[in-house]
């Protein structure tokens, strides 16, 4: 089977030269959506489970998978499908939407904090702190909430302005991956074509009808604007320590393969060990256990 956590034309550790449309959004590797890919996304889901076990045991370790999207692209499908067999005792899920007023009254990291895992837990954004360098860099005035010294109007919000919130992002996670986090950044990268059909499958079946927003139909307008977005966003914090991984997101089969595949391969990588026993414990093993038998 394709490592797809190795796999460059995916996984993006300097963006200096990366570009979005270099990315075929309904590439499949050659692979069909078959049997055989369904019981690779089990058996995907079956290693991470015991990965989980160990990653919780020896507590050395954080893991941060943070999913970017676009409207329609699949995140919570991808969330629920590839994550749901883990331990919820040492899982935790946070879906950020637009910011309160006591967000926007601290600096734009400071609601991601108390959502990060601990050691020994993985932790999953749905969404996250870079909504303020996509959906502001397109919307810039939703900065102006942020009501921040030298900020007056969108004119003040210069170039100078959005290097610093990258290097924020880019300090932000080498700190974190210094204090023994990794982090794993996914964007769902969909077509407009499979996102017009997505957002129509929600207009026109009567289930799905409370999935839409008409703000999507808003959003969808600025197409452009978010693939430049999402495309300089990835190339000022791609990095070897927080590594974006660009999904292919029109086929959610095989979406769902590289992210479990990507989560799999990363956590291996992390040569995660149960703790050592104390010294003196087999001798208390064995105790337990002959009480235990007797009883």
């Amino acid at each position: 089977m394709i490592d797809f956590s190795r796999d460059k034309r995916f996984r993006i550790k300097n963006g200096k030269s990366f570009k979005l449309a270099a990315s075929d959004p309904s590439y499949t590797a050659g692979l069909d959506n078959n049997e055989a890919a369904k019981r690779d996304l089990n058996q995907e889901q079956e290693k991470l489970s015991k990965l989980q076990e160990k990653l919780y045991a020896s507590k050395r370790h954080a893991v941060l998978v943070i999913f970017q999207a676009l409207d329609a692209a699949g995140k919570d499908s991808c969330i629920k499908h590839v994550l749901s067999g883990l331990n919820q005792q040492g899982c935790t899920a946070t879906s950020f939407k637009s910011p309160s007023k006591i967000d926007v009254s601290h600096d734009f990291l400071w609601r991601s904090v108390p959502a990060l895992p601990e050691r020994g837990s993985i932790g999953i954004f749905n969404r996250s702190y870079y909504e303020d360098v996509l959906i502001c860099k397109v919307r810039p005035e939703f900065i102006l909430e942020q009501h921040l010294p030298g900020i007056e109007t969108v004119e003040d919000i210069d170039k100078k302005f959005w290097k610093a919130r990258y290097e924020s992002i880019r300090n932000f996670e080498k700190h974190l991956h210094a204090s023994g986090t990794t982090i794993i950044k996914f964007f769902l990268h969909v077509s407009k074509e499979e996102q017009r059909k997505r957002l129509l499958e929600r207009i026109d079946d009567p289930e799905k009808n409370w999935k839409f927003d008409v703000n999507d139909i808003r959003e969808r307008e600025l197409w452009s604007a978010y693939q430049k977005a999402y495309e300089k966003a990835i190339r000022e914090t791609a990095s070897p320590e927080a590594p974006w991984y660009v999904v292919p997101a029109d086929n959610k089969w095989f979406t769902q393969m590289v992210v479990a595949d990507t989560i799999r391969g990363t956590l291996e990588r992390l040569d995660l060990q149960y703790p050592t026993p104390e010294e003196g414990i087999q001798e208390v093993l064995r105790k337990a256990r002959k009480q235990l038998v007797q009883e």
